[in-house]
């Protein structure tokens, strides 16, 4: 009768000990939720920034303001002007290609 007690409260601490690990695994602390944006060339003046929510920017009025030198690569002097401009509002690169730079930041939790 003791033996099955005995059994009865060390399988009792066992599934309290695995409750509680799991517990502790389920917190979310480590998890964050991002907000993706795409940075697209298309030329100075048609260059766009589609955000998360699928509303789009055209970058041209910000572009079209800073002057360029003759010899700098219009395309890589303009995309270092827009992914200056987002990274003011907390974006990141994420990656790119060629012609587009898809963006992350990092959402606040609720």
């Amino acid at each position: 009768m003791k033996t099955k007690i005995l059994i009865l409260l060390l399988i009792a601490a066992g599934c309290t000990g695995a409750y509680i690990l799991t517990l502790k695994a389920a917190d979310a602390t480590g998890f964050h939720s991002y907000e993706y944006a795409t940075i697209r060339w298309a030329g100075r003046e048609n260059t766009h920034l589609v955000r998360a929510n699928g509303k789009v920017e055209f970058l041209g009025p910000i572009l079209t303001r800073v002057p360029r030198l003759d010899r700098v690569d219009e395309r890589a002097f303009y995309m270092n002007i827009a992914l200056n401009a987002v990274a003011k509002e907390g974006y990141e690169l994420a990656s790119m290609t060629h012609d587009e730079m898809v963006l992350k930041r990092t959402l606040p939790r609720d």
